[in-house]
């Protein structure tokens, strides 16, 4: 028997204007989860929730930036009055930079803490209240095979997927009382636009590259693992590779990055 059932569920998906999180909403609606979309992009925002709505699923819109204290309000303030309440929330906004640190602003640190991690423990601590009332409540935060194994170019979102699943792995031992699921996706390299949005260039990773999976199969993956009572998924083979490598000699994989840094 299914851990959680997704049908009638009500579910808040962030940055879901594009990438993972715009799969995970259509996956969602597509399996009859009531899904509030949020993302700062009205155009995309609309032409999902069209997509949606086309295809009979049930979707709310909330256009602003997540990093946004208001936003956040406004977006548990819409899930509670359009569906009652929430059941599943998936913390999936994210942005990245690309460059050696000794090069970088500190805002650009500051920049992707406050998307990558600030917005995502914030929106969970204002979304508590509902999910404890929820049916079979989880937190899904993405989060990624780099919050596991840090790599040259990458310093400053290395670090804010670290600190998703160090939050993850508390939050989990906390909320088990209520009883409150906690998962963590940490994809590898999946076709989206992720690197070509990035907030800072100044420098390009030489490593090969391995073959991608698509946004939709992360998406399918995350919800089969919400269904189940997942704790953590890796949908990416390379990623379970880079993982396990780096338990078995953490020696070997400082010595395989610095080639490439």
């Amino acid at each position: 028997m299914p851990h959680r059932r997704i049908q009638d569920s009500r579910a808040v998906v962030t940055g879901a204007s594009s990438g993972i999180g715009h799969a995970l909403a259509l996956e969602l609606a597509r399996q009859h989860a009531r899904v509030l979309i949020v993302a700062r992009r009205e155009d995309r925002l609309l032409r999902l929730a069209e997509q949606i709505s086309a295809d009979g699923g049930q979707v709310e819109v909330v256009v602003g930036d997540i990093t946004d204290a208001a936003t956040r309000q406004e977006v548990l303030e819409t899930v509670r009055s359009r569906f009652g309440g929430l059941d599943i929330l998936v913390n999936n906004a994210g942005i990245g930079a690309l460059g050696r640190f000794e090069d970088a602003d500190p805002q650009r640190l500051r920049r992707i803490m406050e998307v990558n991690f600030f917005a995502l423990v914030e929106m969970t601590r204002l979304a508590l209240p509902l999910l404890k009332e929820g049916a079979k409540p989880i937190t899904v935060n993405i989060g990624s095979i780099l919050g596991h194994r840090g790599t040259p170019l990458n310093s400053e979102y290395c670090a804010s997927k670290f600190a998703v699943e160090g939050f993850s792995q508390a939050l989990r031992a906390e909320l088990a009382r209520y009883p409150i699921d906690v998962l963590v996706v940490s994809p590898g390299t999946t076709t989206t636009e992720f690197f070509d949005n990035v907030i800072e260039r100044t420098g390009e990773p030489s490593w090969p590259e391995h073959a991608p999976v698509t946004a939709a199969q992360v998406a399918r993956r995350t919800v089969r693992a919400i269904r189940s009572g997942r704790h953590e998924i890796i949908p990416y083979g390379w990623g379970k590779v880079l993982c396990w490598l780096n338990r078995l000699s953490p020696r070997l994989m400082d010595y395989v990055m610095a080639r490439y840094a």
